[in-house]
């Protein structure tokens, strides 16, 4: 289950370990009040993240857009290796502020 904690001005939403194909659109209507807000500042905490499907990357993708568009920040923290290898792969780490382990 998806975790949404606001602390120190920021909100943090703490991942299960996958985002794929089968909980995907869970997981976007978990966040989506948290990340709508206006000036928001997010941080997705991927503590636990193990694997990222493409249907994941385009959540994380369409979520900072959201964010970014309400004029707040978006970065991931806490990134595992195999998951940072991904969004390197991808693009990802050009345009999202990651922070891996």
């Amino acid at each position: 289950m998806t975790k949404i904690i606001k602390e120190d001005g920021k909100t943090i939403i703490q991942t299960e370990s996958r985002i794929d194909t089968l909980n995907a659109s869970q997981f976007e209507a978990d966040i989506q009040h948290a990340v709508r807000q206006p000036g928001a500042n997010v941080e997705l905490d991927c503590t636990d993240l193990t694997f990222i499907a493409s249907s994941g990357l385009r959540i994380v993708q369409k979520t900072m857009r959201t964010v970014m568009a309400g004029k707040g920040t978006f970065k991931m923290t806490n990134v595992r290796p195999d998951v940072y290898k991904v969004l390197a792969m991808t693009g990802f780490t050009k345009f999202i502020k990651v922070e891996h382990q």
